[in-house]
Formats: structure tokens, sequence, C-alpha cells
């Protein structure tokens, strides 16, 4: 059972526990138990849909203890494993939200209850847990919009004054980005010291390991063209924001003005599809004719062609060295200073 206050994201936090725990073998149902919030039942339905979980809604019903009643009959009926009940939340709390917790908890008897918080909202975040675990009695505690400019200090006093782990931290955005939550890394964030075996994870769960292999194959024969640096972009993209993933890299937070516009990505992929197989392969070929017509096609300017081209030579030339030279990346990231990275437009 998710509980915690309107905004915190509780919605969107089922819909990712569902999908990390359908990855691990099992056979979620979600339900909308929150029958108050304006389009927050289809706002389920919409992640389920997403995600291809059911999702079991009663839009007939006020009385959520007998909506959770029902989803348990479908659930056993459908084989489903687990159930996670997104509930309703208030923007400050209150007595008849605390009530209807405290008789979901009584007549459904939840294995886990987890409190949703915002990490964004700071200490705020410590009063509401602590007024939540006291009427409650919460199992943990999940944070998220860990994303943001926001380090996650709260998480330290939420676990001291609750006493209750914190089980899961949502990371991003996108239903794939929630992750176990890990003290030791989450203190090497708070001091600024990146999350490297949170970076290497994402890469594991997220490349195509055949197609990491054939891309090595290809680039031993040849030069890096635009069709293998669209792929490798795909295969970044699904890891998550690339902002989020520097901030998670020692020393980069260090580095001053290091700012990544994840739009840019976008901006890119349209311009190397609007390309031909011709002009993928070699970008010499491309004169000005040819660059006004990617523009048209990509909806972007001639200048973010010229701007993309020229970082993307830049990469080649910085491939042909790892490629030539002994010592590969060692020697060469050796020779790159803080300056080259301000400027390396991506």
């Amino acid at each position: 059972m998710l509980v915690g206050l309107q905004g915190s994201g509780k919605t969107t936090t089922s819909g990712k526990l569902a999908n990390l725990l359908r990855k691990q073998g099992k056979n979620p149902l979600l339900v909308a138990c929150d029958v108050y919030r304006p389009a927050a039942i289809k706002q389920l339905q919409v992640v389920g849909k997403q995600l291809n979980i059911p999702v079991f809604a009663n839009e007939n019903s006020k009385d959520v203890v007998h909506i959770a009643k029902q989803a348990l009959s479908t659930a056993i009926s459908k084989l489903n494993d687990v159930i996670i009940l997104d509930t309703a939340g208030r923007l400050h709390i209150d007595e008849q939200l605390m009530e209807e917790l405290k008789n979901l908890k009584v007549s459904i008897k939840p294995h886990e209850i987890l409190l949703v918080v915002d990490s964004m909202t700071g200490q705020d975040a410590v009063n509401v847990a602590e007024k939540f675990n006291e009427a409650l009695g919460i199992d943990g505690v999940v944070l998220t919009k860990l994303d943001g400019d926001t380090r996650g200090g709260a998480a330290l006093s939420v676990k001291k004054v609750t006493g209750r782990p914190i089980k899961f931290a949502a990371t991003g955005e996108k239903l794939s980005d929630i992750e176990v939550f890990h003290p030791d890394r989450m203190t090497s964030r708070i001091l600024g010291m990146g999350d490297i075996l949170s970076v290497i994870e994402k890469a594991e769960e997220s490349f195509d390991l055949e197609e990491a292999e054939k891309l090595e194959k290809q680039f031993k024969k040849k030069e890096l063209d635009l069709d293998d640096y669209l792929a490798q972009l795909r295969q970044v993209k699904k890891m998550g924001s690339f902002s989020s993933l520097l901030k998670m890299i020692p020393g980069m937070n260090q580095i001053k003005d290091l700012k990544v516009d994840d739009k840019e990505f976008e901006k890119i992929e349209a311009i190397i599809c609007s390309m031909t197989k011709k002009e993928k392969r070699d970008t010499k070929i491309l004169n000005a004719s040819r660059r006004q017509r990617i523009a048209k096609g990509s909806g972007t300017t001639v200048q973010d062609i010229n701007k993309f081209i020229k970082s993307f030579e830049m990469t080649q030339k910085m491939m042909k060295q790892m490629k030539n030279n002994k010592g590969g990346m060692k020697k060469l990231l050796n020779g790159i200073d803080e300056n080259a990275l301000k400027n390396f437009k991506f």
C-alpha cells in the first residue's frame, strides 16, 4: 500500500514499482484507490497501459475498502501475486485522510505500507514521514524526484526519525527510473563523490550485449559513422537522462558550468534520421545544399547541423586515437582538461 501527500508521485511510483517487480518475475496488479483527485484513476490506467500491466478500478464506487477487497478477489482469480494500492493523498495531513488509510490497513492487512516522499521538499519530508508513521506504522519509504538538484539529504533525517528503512529511490521521469535504495551510494552522492556503481547497473540493464559486441567489432574494422553513433545514442537514452548520469560520475560535479540539455539528444537523432545512407557513412559530402535539406527535414537550423557535425568529427578523432594509441582511453582522458569538457557540445 503506497501512501503520501498529494503531488509526492504515488501514482507514477506505483507503476515504477510494478515494472520493477515484473522484471523480478512477479505478476503485479495495480489498484486505483484514489477516488478523489480528478483523473487519478485515468492516470493510473494510462501508466498501466504503457507498461502493459493490468489496473483494477471501480469508478462507480467511493468506498476504497470495498474497491480494495474487489481487487483482492480479482488478483486471486487472475493469478496476480503482487497487489499495489495507489491511495489518495491530500495537500496536507488531515484526519479524514488518515482515517481512510487506517480503515484500509485494518481491512486489507497489506504486507507493506510504503510512504512516498518528495525529496525536493527537504526537511518538510521529515515531518510528513513522522506523522504518517505515528498514524499508520509505515514499513519503509520511497524517495522520489532524486533526479533534480537535491542530493537527498533528507533521507538521513527520515530514517533517523521513523526508524524505518528507505527501500526505493525514483531517479527520473521514465517508468524504469526506480532503483533499490543503497545507503552507501546515497552517501557518495550527498558528498559529491558520484555513484559509479549505479551507472554500471543501469548500463548492464539497458545495453543490449549482442548489439554492443556487434558495434565493438565494427569499430575495430572501420571508423565510427553516424549509424553507429545513433545506435550508441539510443542505448545511452535507455539508461535515463544524460544529466542525471553525469551527476553519478565521480568528479563531474566539481566541473563548474558543465550542463547537458537532454533535448539536444532528440535534436541529434532527428538530424541523423534526416540524412541519406551515403551521408551517414561520410559526413565530408555534406555541402551547403545538403545541410539545408537536412535542417528542413529535422526541424533544426543549418547552424545546428554545423555544430553537431563538428562535435561528431571530434568524437571520430577521439575514437581513432583510442584505437591507434597504446594506453587507449586512459591516455586520451589524461589529455583532456576541464575547459575541453565545458566546451564540448553534445
